[in-house]
């Protein structure tokens, strides 16, 4: 098949309709498919796109009603240091056990976070994890260890 030779369908293009040329032209005389007075009546009398008869517009409205996302911000899931008692002693821990466990749902593009809630009493191995300056304090003295991600 060569696009090159394709044919025209016959009755695929309609010709437009000549508006204002006389009674016999099917849309002539008087007011020409344009209905009776008022801007859409008048030649050149469109309002501009978008404009709602001058109540504020919907894409002025919208930067109020979506209110701002930050493109630059963090999507980072927190988690306490007390859930990971109830992984089993000396196992490697990586955020997709998390989910497997159903402690968070999907495992965040930036991260999951571990935070030093509560205590730490096993001795464990984390990997690929972010974590504050206290909970690794707290991990390092339960005997634990990080793991490079």
């Amino acid at each position: 098949m060569d696009l090159s030779k394709l044919e025209e369908q016959k009755g695929k293009k309609k010709k437009a309709k000549r508006v204002g040329r006389g009674g016999g032209s099917g849309k002539g005389m008087h007011t020409v498919g344009r209905g009776q007075k008022g801007q859409l009546s008048r030649s050149g009398g469109k309002p501009p796109f978008g404009f709602e008869g001058g109540q504020v517009p919907l894409y002025k409205k919208l930067p109020q009603i979506g209110g701002f996302r930050n493109p630059r911000s963090r999507r980072i899931v927190a988690v306490g240091l007390e859930i990971f008692n109830t992984f089993r002693k000396g196992s490697t821990i990586v955020p997709e056990d998390l989910v497997e466990k159903g402690i968070i749902k999907v495992v965040p593009k930036h991260g999951v976070k571990i935070l030093a809630n509560g205590e730490l009493k096993k001795e464990l191995k984390f990997k690929g994890f972010l974590m504050s300056l206290e909970a690794e304090r707290k991990i390092k003295k339960s005997g634990s260890e990080i793991l490079d991600a």
